[in-house]
């Protein structure tokens, strides 16, 4: 597969009112700042893809984070957002490497965005932090 972009689509749905949102670009840059109204906020993501040697997706750009084979994206939230009159410095964890290998197949082909819900609100009330999984699974756009 020669590399090519995609965009991967998440919304966080019904996040807390009052609370910063971005994506994170590099090591620390907040991009695409968006403060919650309790309405679903959804951020797309443009990504590089390419093929590692075993066929996989190989997931590159400067929103991609890696933990170990594993590849992410991240969220930030409150003042890792850029917001400074909030309690919340928190970042969420997306993995591309639970994207299956056959959906991201058919993005390429097609052009159409990789798509997922994420709960942005955790069990307590406050922003979704750490590793999100989607509500209902990846899909295309």
């Amino acid at each position: 597969m020669t590399e090519q972009t995609l965009t991967l689509r998440f919304t966080l749905v019904t996040p807390p009112a009052g609370v910063m949102f971005s994506l994170q670009e590099g090591d620390e840059t907040p991009v695409a700042q968006a403060l919650s109204t309790g309405a679903d906020l959804t951020f797309d993501v443009p990504l590089r893809l390419g093929s590692n040697p075993d066929g996989s997706p190989r997931w590159l750009g400067p929103y991609v984070r890696r933990e170990g084979p594993k590849r992410f994206v991240y969220y930030r939230v409150g003042t890792l957002a850029g917001q400074h009159d909030t309690p919340w410095t928190r970042r969420g964890k997306i993995f591309l490497t639970d994207i299956p290998a056959d959906l991201v197949r058919q993005a390429a082909e097609t052009g159409r965005p990789l798509a997922a819900a994420f709960p942005g609100t955790d069990r307590k009330g406050e922003p979704s932090c750490a590793t999100v999984r989607p509500i209902d699974g990846w899909r295309l756009g």
